[in-house]
């Protein structure tokens, strides 16, 4: 009797599109549109945008607010229905209405190919740093238990921007399951914010043997170089300050063969607890 070959799982396509959202909600949503058939093209099963697609002004404000829609309003409807025309799963940040009149959710929301919400996040650490108060209009996520969803076997978590400064978040969505984290950011510029995007975004990877995908702003706002990292901490593709897509492939048996050599995730003796 011959017994059968065990056969590896085909790597999967993974894009992370980046480009700069403006006012114009519908200019928006066309710019992810071209991006999203680009990258479908290239041969991705899920495209991941920015933090803000759905609206963004340099200067936080009322407008912000006044931009906010339901999880079943006009933007995720619209990605739906993108992701289902092109058999994609699709991440996007958006604005998200709450119960109070003067804030809003700065929320992640994951949609399959049929077009159905299968996961969201809303921003845990809101960005009190370098100058800025996102706090002052953006109400923080309430700590639960992470959602993921499934991407042909890869389990996939979600964070958002300044989250990433916090290993813990990362942990946590490494703790329930996720090979892939995906990090839709609005990184705004500065002195040596390029260099702190770059080195948080591998450290999160190489830390936990997992794949980080992150979509940021292009310039003069952000600081561009989406970049998806794989579990050894190399940057698989990168993107500089264009408008563009990047497609990078990534595969369960390459977390195996990383762990396997780095078992650091085995060895560690401590937890993540909420404060």
């Amino acid at each position: 009797m011959v017994e059968p070959v065990p056969t590896t799982p085909a790597p999967v396509g993974v894009a992370v599109a980046q480009f700069r959202p403006g006012a114009d909600r519908a200019e928006n949503l066309a710019t992810m549109r071209s991006l999203a058939v680009l990258a479908k093209a290239r041969g991705a099963s899920l495209v991941v945008f920015p933090e803000y697609s759905a609206f963004f002004e340099p200067t936080m404000g009322a407008s912000f607010v006044a931009a906010a829609e339901p999880l079943d309003g006009a933007f995720i409807t619209a990605l739906g229905a993108l992701a289902a025309e092109l058999g994609i799963h699709a991440v996007a940040g958006m604005l998200e209405q709450t119960n109070d009149p003067q804030r809003f959710s700065n929320t992640l929301v994951a949609v399959s190919p049929a077009g159905e919400r299968v996961a969201i996040y809303r921003k845990l650490h809101l960005y009190d740093a370098f100058g800025e108060k996102e706090s002052d209009w953006v109400l923080a996520g309430a700590i639960a238990a992470p959602q993921t969803f499934d991407l042909q076997g890869v389990t996939v978590g979600m964070q958002t921007c300044y989250d990433i400064r916090f290993p813990e978040v990362t942990r946590r969505l490494v703790d329930a399951g996720a090979d892939l984290v995906l990090v839709p950011a609005e990184w705004v510029r500065g002195p040596l914010k390029e260099q702190h995007w770059r080195t948080l975004v591998t450290a999160r990877a190489l830390e936990n043997t997992i794949y980080v995908a992150a979509a940021d702003h292009t310039p003069p706002v952000g600081v561009g170089n989406s970049m998806v990292v794989d579990p050894m901490g190399v940057e698989l593709v990168t993107i500089g300050e264009a408008t563009d897509v990047a497609v990078a492939w990534i595969s369960a048996d390459r977390i195996s063969q990383v762990r396997r050599v780095n078992p650091a995730l085995a060895l560690r003796r401590f937890g993540v607890v909420p404060r």
